[in-house]
């Protein structure tokens, strides 16, 4: 009795080495579609909706007339340097740096909070009522108050984006400190481990996940808060060109400054999540 085994591939096997680069092609290609897609979708209906004639132009303008906006706060025209005398990448140049100081301030005392939360009950029990207090305030309400106190200058500009941003970094990271594996940290401590190296090699990486959702938030909340720190003494600045443009209904020029907010939040979100990826290889992997 003999045994015949055919050994020739079939056609999916032949496919199937070939078969993942493309169907891996396809989904990156895909991913880079589908937001153009919907930029082209969302200026067409912005168009439609310019082109109807149920709002003034003064309200709803053409795409165009927000493109020939940002030309003309980019470059020199006629003699007027961008807007207010500064170029558009000279606002943003501004407003990206309060917001940096701000976030960087905000971040730094919420993940240090947050850690301190999330290891200690009594310190949690103390200052959580206060951070929540405060993640409910809209900047607007204490803004005033910071201008009273600090001045017009830099600072409360500053200090209104490390209040914005701190609240969301403080409870992200004590949440992430309470979920860390007890049997891990317990396994540690049987080992020798202090409290300093359990925190160290055992509760911060398994924190650092929710922790950079935390600063992701963080980071959305003082841009979310940026036109209200830049409402005094905000020029050059992207929120003070908001403002400034708002008080003469120059709407081309304020939707010039939200898109320049909202396009340089979503490079920066994008750095974020790359930086999370980086730092964080293990996550679903394990």
């Amino acid at each position: 009795m003999s045994v015949f085994v055919d050994l020739t591939p079939d056609e999916s096997q032949l496919d199937s080495p070939v078969a993942p680069p493309r169907g891996k092609w396809a989904g990156r290609l895909t991913r880079a579609a589908l937001p153009l897609i919907s930029v082209a979708v969302f200026t067409g209906l912005w168009q439609l909706a310019a082109a109807s004639g149920i709002w003034n132009q003064t309200f709803v303008p053409y795409p165009g007339t927000v493109v020939r906006a940002f030309i003309e706060v980019s470059t020199t025209h006629d003699g007027t340097r961008g807007y207010a005398g500064y170029l558009l990448v000279e606002h943003l140049y501004m407003t990206l740096r309060r917001v940096l100081a701000g976030v960087v301030i905000g971040v730094a005392l919420g993940v240090l909070l947050g850690l301190v939360m999330g290891s200690v009950s009594w310190v949690r029990s103390v200052l959580e009522p206060w951070l929540t207090f405060l993640r409910a305030l809209p900047p607007l309400a204490y803004f005033f108050l910071l201008v009273i106190w600090l001045g017009i200058d830099e600072a409360p500009k500053i200090t209104l984006l490390a209040l914005a941003a701190l609240p969301p970094a403080a409870v992200a990271t004590t949440a992430a400190v309470l979920a860390a594996p007890v049997g891990l940290t317990e396994a540690a401590r049987a080992l020798g481990a202090s409290r300093g190296e359990v925190i160290r090699d055992v509760v911060v990486p398994s924190a650092l996940p929710e922790t950079f959702t935390g600063i992701r938030l963080a980071v959305g909340m003082a841009y979310s808060s940026v036109v209200a720190a830049e409402l005094f003494n905000g020029l050059p600045g992207v929120g003070g060109l908001v403002k400034d443009a708002s008080n003469y209904n120059n709407t081309p020029v304020v939707l010039v400054g939200i898109f320049a907010i909202g396009i340089s939040g979503l490079i920066i979100d994008g750095l974020l999540r790359t930086i999370e990826r980086r730092s964080t290889p293990w996550i679903g992997k394990v």
